[in-house]
């Protein structure tokens, strides 16, 4: 079943992406939530005159997101933890608390746009974070959790 995404849909696709789905997910999951409409003639043709009015701006935001990403890669983050015995943290950093770092650093990213391998962390140490800026644009940003004294 060929379905047009309306909104990003995690592991799947993109806003205004032309995806294959089995009938049963499309059916009875994304068309009922609102995240993708059938994929019909008409639907594709319209998909593609507005992809073409879409492309300029498109461009731009891409140069966006290439700047905010370069503004990330000079960035030195630090987020202070309390600790109990054996470096381990009272708690966990997530994503939330990697966004909200971010935040104060000048780059508003939602934190659904960024992932830490194992979901949370646990020690003190040094660690990668992926930050999505756009579809085309990714950045790696590298922090280290500290002890909060």
């Amino acid at each position: 079943m060929e379905l047009i995404l309306k909104k990003d849909v995690e592991h799947l696709g993109f806003t205004d992406d032309l995806v294959s789905v089995k009938p049963g997910y499309g059916r009875n999951f994304l068309i009922p939530n609102g995240m993708a409409v059938m994929a019909t003639s008409g639907a594709k043709k319209m998909l593609a005159e507005t992809l073409k009015q879409r492309a300029h701006k498109e461009a731009a935001n891409v140069k966006a997101a290439q700047e905010q990403a370069d503004q990330l890669a000079a960035l030195e983050l630090k987020i202070a933890a309390k600790t109990g015995d054996g470096n381990k943290l009272f708690g966990s950093i997530t994503t939330a608390d990697v966004s909200d770092l971010l935040a104060k650093n000048g780059i508003e990213i939602e934190k659904k746009f960024i992932s830490v391998a194992g979901g949370s962390i646990k020690r003190l140490g040094q660690y990668d974070a992926d930050v999505r800026f756009h579809r085309d644009v990714t950045a790696k940003v590298t922090f280290t959790v500290v002890e909060d004294k």
